[in-house]
């Protein structure tokens, strides 16, 4: 998982972001929010199990324990990523957001 984190690889998105998908913040963190709560939950009532595997386009077939480590480190992924966007936002965006 630490290749999932790790950024010495870069990839480039599955698919071209449309501005169309791109909402107000507060409707995004609200379905980031549902999404995250159904993830729980999902933890939950599988705890122990691990016989649901699925294939990964990089990583070969994960269990479902292995998907949620994944899944972790993605965020860890991403949360590298913010402070060097913000670098290269200009000062009047990045003042706005702090």
């Amino acid at each position: 998982m630490m290749f999932v984190e790790a950024r010495v690889r870069r990839r480039k998105r599955p698919v071209t972001l449309e501005p169309k998908v791109v909402r107000e913040k507060e409707e995004m963190l609200a379905e980031l929010r549902g999404v995250r709560e159904r993830t729980l939950a999902f933890i939950e009532e599988t705890r122990g199990r691990s016989k649901y595997w699925m294939a990964h386009p990089f990583l070969g077939s994960l269990n479902a324990y292995q998907w949620l480590q994944s899944l972790a480190a993605h965020e860890k992924r991403h949360m590298k990523q913010m402070p060097e966007i913000a670098g290269t936002l200009p000062k009047t965006v990045t003042s706005l957001h702090k």
